[in-house]
């Protein structure tokens, strides 16, 4: 049987998940890289890692299945959005790659506004915020001309690791929507963003498709790994975007909710012509000719993490957690707000800070555990709702993955505060799997995504939502949205003293 290979480069670590035509998994290896932080704020990785990272990966998978060397039939990606990589005319790494969570670039972000205005918004459906890669161009052309006059094209992580594997300099549409330099409904690099900031036509990577063919395996490496067939190699796509196709979103009335270190909540759109006001991102989708829209909590499971770390590091998150359902919903009256790191969705607010409302001497424990988790999940429900109100979204089924995937109480916490049916799946495997799937795309083993989604994305447990629960938390909701207005101006004020 033949077999596909997804990679997965995250932040930490690559991913490879080694799929069968039955959508199934025949093995998967990690292996990780460090990350650098030169200075406050900064962030940043060597691009070689990620090659070296990727032989290991495709190594131990040869000695595992040996027949992969025979029937692997293509490759494809999800990649760490935004991160840039600089390349001279050699195509040789010109520094290290500054990451999506590098925040460095404030004062580019504010001149990209300053410049642009509204245009920006129109182009590329978003505004700009420092995890963009163009405020990243923007900081090397200000701060580092020795480096900037070298430089000859422009990367994302997963398209340097494709060039590395082919010799062809590509990006695809869904992390091109990353950049704040591309024309969301036109699919194309946006002239009128490059002339603003003095970027040429020949500065751009080609852009294709995330099923796109982007050639073969260099017979070099296909010597070099023992591959005794060509392999072909397929676009890929943004993480989330692939994250998203892994778990099913194919269709408008279809969800998403993840949990990791920050929140996305997470919905398929038709095209590119909601306008969300820069309210929430909207990018194009891995899916042929579709776009996602995505509210970012930046401290979801951060939150969760954060409270143990602090208040109960003897504990694991299994028996921290084992008695939030014996506590009512609202967690008797006491509310948290998961702003520890500043917000994103709807409030795009750096300054603002966590709170607990409403603490009580007969609150314990596990009343504070509670409320983090419908915290988080509050948080989430913000851009459930933006998209409701803007969009006319009615959500059918939303997909939970991630931490809020872990815990039963959880679950039904998201039914009863999404108001809709939630489930998870049988094996989450993320944006590995959906870069699986655009590899069997590519390899025309699907006509379309919905095709090889009910092949390779199975769900397993379903949670309905509690009407009274329901009604319990639309009116807790009701004062968790006043909390940001009523504890900006102090949280402000507070670091200002710092």
């Amino acid at each position: 049987m033949s077999y596909v290979l997804g990679l997965d480069l995250g932040t930490s670590s690559i991913k490879g998940l080694l799929m069968n035509k039955a959508g199934q998994i025949v093995t998967s290896k990690v292996c990780g890289y460090p990350l650098e932080t030169p200075k406050l704020g900064y962030s940043e990785q060597d691009p070689k890692c990620w090659l070296e990272a990727t032989k290991s990966v495709l190594q131990e998978m040869l000695h595992e299945v040996p027949d992969m060397a025979e029937k692997l039939e293509g490759i494809s990606f999800s990649g760490q959005m935004h991160s840039l990589v600089l390349v001279d005319g050699a195509g040789e790494v010109l520094r290290n790659a500054i990451l999506w969570n590098d925040v460095r670039t404030t004062e580019q972000c504010r001149k990209i506004m300053t410049k642009m205005g509204e245009k920006v918004l129109k182009i590329t459906k978003n505004i700009a915020l420092e995890g963009f890669t163009l405020p990243k161009i923007l900081w090397v052309q200000e701060n580092e001309p020795d480096i900037w006059a070298k430089a000859k094209k422009f990367m994302l992580p997963k398209d340097y690791l494709a060039y590395y594997l082919t010799g062809a300099i590509q990006m695809d549409y869904s992390d091109a929507a990353g950049t704040l330099l591309l024309d969301i409904e036109s699919k194309n690099w946006s002239e009128e963003m490059m002339t603003a900031f003095g970027l040429s036509a020949d500065f751009m990577p080609a852009l294709i498709s995330s099923s796109g063919f982007r050639g073969k395996l260099l017979p070099e490496l296909q010597e070099t790994f023992g591959f005794k067939q060509e392999v072909k190699i397929f676009g890929g796509g943004a993480d989330n975007a692939c994250a998203a196709l892994g778990a099913g979103i194919v269709s408008e009335n279809i969800g998403m909710a993840s949990i990791g270190t920050s929140g996305v909540f997470l919905s398929y759109e038709k095209n590119a012509e909601k306008d969300y006001q820069g309210k929430l991102h909207l990018f194009n989708h891995v899916i042929e000719n579709a776009c996602y829209s995505m509210g970012v909590t930046l401290a979801a499971g951060d939150s969760l993490n954060w409270f143990k770390t602090t208040f109960a590091p003897e504990l694991s998150f299994d028996e921290l957690l084992k008695e939030v359902d014996t506590v009512v919903p609202g967690s008797d009256g006491l509310l948290f707000t998961p702003y520890i790191v500043g917000e994103r969705t709807p409030h795009v607010d750096s300054k603002i800070r966590g709170s607990f409302i409403g603490i009580d001497t007969h609150h314990q424990l596990k009343h504070f555990a509670r409320s983090v988790l419908e915290g988080i999940t509050f948080s989430l429900r913000d851009s459930q709702k933006l998209m409701e109100h803007v969009a006319g979204k009615n959500f059918t089924k939303i997909v939970s993955v991630g931490g809020g995937a872990k815990n039963k109480a959880w679950l039904q916490m998201q039914a009863d505060v999404f108001n809709t049916t939630v489930v998870n799946l049988t094996a989450e495997q993320g944006p590995g799997l959906g870069a699986a799937m655009l590899a069997a795309l590519g390899c025309n083993w699907f006509d379309t995504a919905e095709e090889c989604a009910a092949a390779f994305v199975h769900y397993k447990d379903e949670y309905q939502p509690i009407p009274e629960n329901v009604q319990k938390y639309k009116k807790v909701y009701a004062i968790y949205k006043d909390v940001y207005n009523a504890t900006a101006d102090l949280t402000h004020r507070l670091q200002t003293i710092l």
